[in-house]
Parts: C-alpha cells; structure tokens; sequence
C-alpha cells in the first residue's frame, strides 16, 4: 500500500468513479472493501488518517454485547455474534477469543449470569467459540489472583472476541488496496458537486500539499462517524440533525493490575453500565463510560470525573487499588449513536446503525459498532449499487480472507499475520532494526521502518498511535521515543529537519494530554 501511487491514480483518472466514500474509519473502510470486491472502481477519501476517530479508541472487543441482550434486542445480539464469528474466521491474525469471568457476590449471580449466559451461547449458534461455565472461587482466583478474594462466591466464565482497533483498519484499507481500489488518507472533502440536484461527486484537498480536486463519482457514500451531519449538511443545509454524540473513556495500567489472560467483568456499574478490564499488548485496558457531549472534537480528551468513575469502579475488585498515578495513558473516543436523548442519557440509545439516503442521493451509514462493521457496508453498498445505476454485483465479504490472513501463529509478530516475515526480516536486515524502542514498548525500529514503508503514515502521531500502540499504551514512553522513531519516519518519506522537529512538538504537546497525574 504506497501513498504515492495511490495519489497517482487518482489524479490520473478522467472517468467518474462509481463508488467514493468519504471516511476512512471502521465503516468506511469496510464499505470501500465491499464496494472493491464486487467489482466497483472504489476510491475513499479519509481527512486525517485512518481510523483517527473513534475506530482507533474503542474497548478492543469484537462481541455481541451482553447489554443488548439485558435489554432485549435478541436481534442485535445475533447479528453482532455473527459478524464476530466470521472476523475470527476471516482475520484470525487479528481476532482472536478471549476468557471473561463475572465475579459472583451474591447468592443469585449464579442462576441469574449463568442463564444469561447460556442464552448468549445460543444465539450465537454455530458462530460461537466455546461455551459459558461456572467457576468456583478458587477457579476465579487462579485465574486471577489480585481479585479481592473476600465474598467471592465464584464466577461465570464466558467467551468473548479481543482485537486491535487501528491495526484491523490498516487491515481492511490494505485489502482494499489488494483489491484494487484506492485508499487516500489525508484528504478532506470540502463540498460536494451536483448535476441535474443529484450529488455526482466532491471537491476535496490534499492537506500536506493543499492541492485542491475536483472528483466525479456514479454515488457518494458518507461514512464519517460524528461527523456524518456535517457532510449531511453539505449535501443539504436543512438536513435535520440524525445523531447524538457519547464520549467513551479508557485508562490503561501496567498488567500487575490484573495479570494472566482473564478479563474481568462487572455486568453493571453505578450508572447502569457495563465495565471491563482487559489484558491488552502486555497491559491492562479498563472502559467504558458513556458521557453525552455537545460538541465532536478531532482528539476528544477523557474528562477527570471519568478517569475517577473508572478506577473507582475497577478498585472495588482489585487487591491493590489503582490510583491516578497508575495511569499509564488514557484515552477517549466518540460515538455516534442516532436519535435524541431528550433528558434521557446516551447509555438508553441504541447502538443499531441507520441508512439514509437523501433526495440528492447522497448515502449515509452511521452509528452501529466495530462488530458489525462488515454488515453496515454490505447494506451501504446494496443500496449504492441502486442509487448510482451501478452493475448488480453479490456481496462477497462474508468469507473474504482479510489481508494478513494467517491460521498459524507468526510469533513475535503474530498481529502481522503473513506480513510477519517482510516485518522480521526488516528488523533483522535493516541497521539497528531490532533494537527495541524503549524497554517498556515490545516494538523494534524495523517496525517503522516496515510501516512508514507500507502502511501510509502521515505524521508522527499516525505512526506512534495506529501503527504502534505506544501512545495508547504508556504516553510517557511514547514521548522518550519520539525522537528516534520521528527521525526513522523523516528518513524513510524524505521529509526535512524541520518537518521532524515540528512534528516533534505537536506529538508531545498532544502525548500531554494523554497523562492524568
């Protein structure tokens, strides 16, 4: 996946494309690589990088929401245990199933989880992976031994699917890319362009070089997240607002927390809901809330109130009680959830996704979650294909092998799935290229080297963020290796001293922000 080409292509094209989504997250990337796959000429046009939004600061979980079922919607559970069921198929480098266990306290949690659970296991049907079981405490406490022991009645142990949020949406903008359709980030529409009232395409600009382009395509589909009213509005200025917006925060703490491979659990928290402590890249990840926001921000900032809330709640069950100086990073991202709130908080919104398509033909697909990605863009497309007069053509991502796609377990690069030998023999050939960053981050200089070469980084914050998780997982150590891998990534996209100090600056000046002490 080389930038460059990929910029050539599109500005050596004089034929309208038939397919351009703007958004280059979860969704839309998921609808470029349906649309490539049957055929379409597909370009997608994302204004940051991608998955810069939400996709990239999401929970890490590809599951079928056992709130759903709490409330109800046996629907939206089945759906989301499906679609989980093929990405552990078709991305099994990336997707993998993970243990939970809901710490019992009371008398009835057995019955009452125990039951629920059973029920999860069914509506997942033939998709699931493995069932659910009762745990005695001593079960609990092996599994994990900084759980405090007093009152543990026991646990229900449950399967659950685990992921990397911005290294899947890499995954997908690359097998777009195999595909044969072009993936641009980098490039922010700025209106869209009619003919005869019909949307025929937009007006975008590079944002490195400010060239400006004028693009035609048979549909335009947007798939911007929290933005999808602004685009909406573009397309028509009267459009009434479709979304409300919820802020989700996540703290990350060193895996002494809660060591092994369990993820702990807790079905309801002090406002309804459901909070989880994950082991993730040699860390401990502990989310969500959900507060209701006014305005949508590019880099949305945990508020103090929610940092408190989560480790408040997560203290409960732990041996030794995390505080704010435990804070590795922490992290927030925004969810687009459709309706209004209208007192009520967002937490009572639906987490279903929504289609729309306006009378100028503009198609929007909005709000739903990283598990059902996949189903979003096969309905945003079937509709697409209608709008733009375009070939039917059956969607075919139900067993699409993502790029990487690799059964066995590549070792030390393992999330690179077939990549892994390219990534390896960077680091092993390249000078200095299997030296570790910093011995609290498991990344290698070779590894920006192989991303900066393949993966279409733009800045310093896209390569320390997505590419490697390190401003994610400790933002401390994050800034103590901005300046060796900042020098790598000028080196490798020919950029000059002073494009790498002000990057240097802005990075650290954002890493700040990740840090609560």
């Amino acid at each position: 996946m080389n930038r460059t080409s990929m910029l050539q292509r599109m500005r050596d094209e004089t034929s309208p494309w038939d397919v351009l989504v703007i958004g280059g997250g979860a969704t839309g990337l998921g609808t470029a690589l349906d649309a490539a796959t049957r055929g379409y000429r597909t370009l997608l046009l994302e204004q940051g990088d991608f998955a810069q939004g939400t996709s990239s600061r999401s929970t890490k979980l590809i599951h079928g929401g056992l709130r759903y079922l709490q409330q109800g919607d046996f629907g939206m559970v089945r759906e989301s245990l499906r679609e989980r069921g093929r990405l552990v198929r078709n991305a099994p480098h990336l997707v993998h199933p993970l243990e939970f266990v809901i710490p019992h306290e009371a008398w009835w949690h057995r019955p009452y989880y125990g039951l629920g659970l059973k029920c999860y296991d069914v509506l997942a049907g033939r998709w699931g992976l493995g069932g659910s079981r009762h745990l005695g405490p001593a079960e609990v406490c092996e599994r994990m031994p900084t759980l405090v022991p007093t009152r543990l009645r026991g646990g229900t142990l449950f399967l659950d699917g685990q992921f990397d949020d911005a290294r899947l949406a890499l995954v997908l903008a690359q097998s777009v890319a195999d595909h044969q359709g072009v993936v641009l980030n980098g490039m922010k529409v700025t209106s869209l362009s009619r003919r005869n009232d019909l949307i025929d395409g937009v007006q975008a600009v590079e944002v490195d070089s400010g060239q400006e382009k004028e693009i035609r395509a048979r549909v335009v589909i947007n798939a911007t997240g929290v933005f999808s009213d602004a685009i909406r509005k573009m397309a028509d200025p009267h459009a009434e607002k479709l979304l409300s917006v919820s802020q989700g925060a996540h703290v990350v703490l060193d895996e002494a927390f809660l060591p092994g491979r369990t993820a702990l659990m807790v079905p309801r928290t002090d406002d309804g809901r459901v909070l989880f402590a994950i082991p993730w890249l040699g860390r401990v990840l502990v989310g969500t809330t959900d507060t209701a926001m006014t305005s949508v921000e590019n880099e949305p900032r945990p508020l103090r109130e929610e940092v408190e809330f989560l480790l408040h709640h997560v203290a409960r069950y732990l041996v030794r009680p995390p505080g704010m100086n435990d804070v590795l990073s922490a992290f927030a991202g925004l969810r687009p959830l459709v309706g209004s709130t209208s007192g009520r908080s967002t937490a009572s919104l639906s987490r279903r996704h929504f289609l729309e398509v306006d009378r100028s033909g503009l198609v929007t697909i909005t709000g739903g979650k990283w598990t059902t990605y996949r189903q979003m863009a096969e309905e945003a497309v079937d509709r697409a294909a209608e709008v733009g007069q375009l070939p039917k053509a059956p969607c075919v991502t139900h067993d699409l092998r993502l790029h990487g796609w690799c059964r066995e377990n590549a070792g030390e690069f393992a999330e690179y799935g077939a990549d892994a030998p390219e990534v390896a023999r960077c680091c092993r050939e390249e000078s200095g290229g299997e030296v570790r960053l910093h011995p609290a981050l498991n990344y290698r200089q070779g590894e920006v080297r192989w991303a900066a070469r393949h993966t279409m980084p733009l800045t310093l914050e896209d390569m320390l963020s997505r590419r490697l998780r390190a401003l994610m997982l400790d933002a401390q150590a994050s800034m103590e290796i901005a300046q060796k891998v900042v020098a790598i990534l000028a080196e490798e996209l020919g950029k000059s001293p002073e494009w790498e100090q002000e990057q240097l600056s802005d990075f650290n000046r954002l890493a700040r922000g990740y840090l609560v002490s």
